[in-house]
């Protein structure tokens, strides 16, 4: 089974290493499930697509799509979601606003049969 985290990002230099830390070691909590990480820059005007293609080069699960300026967040997920092969897709902001510990119940759960309701895996 793999499982696809698409990440739009915009402008996110000073948070995409950070963040991208979080989301591998939620990830590698996934029982028996691969894993593959699109990050999407949305037109970035500073150097975050610099930091995307350096994680790119040093993990394998790590995929990087570029738009050539700013679609807007919408679009950024729809570019994601034509490059993700997973079975099961999570989106998730790269500014770390939805907690990326939460994926693996969230995979377990959908495992099982669950739909869950989005507000129920917002953290308040």
């Amino acid at each position: 089974m793999l499982v696809s985290v698409i990440v739009p990002c915009y402008n996110e230099e000073q948070v995409i290493v950070e963040t991208n830390r979080h989301l591998v070691a939620a990830l590698r909590a996934l029982a028996a499930t691969d894993f593959e990480i699109i990050y999407v820059d949305d037109g970035s005007s500073d150097a975050t697509v610099d930091r995307l293609r350096e994680i790119q080069n040093v993990d394998q699960h790590v995929r990087v799509v570029r738009l050539s300026r700013n679609f807007g967040h919408q679009l950024a997920v729809s570019a994601g979601l034509e490059h993700a092969a997973g079975d099961a897709v999570v989106i998730i902001d790269a500014d770390l606003q939805d907690p990326p510990d939460v994926i693996p119940e969230m995979v377990a759960r959908w495992r099982d049969g669950y739909t869950p309701n989005h507000e129920q895996w917002h953290r308040q």
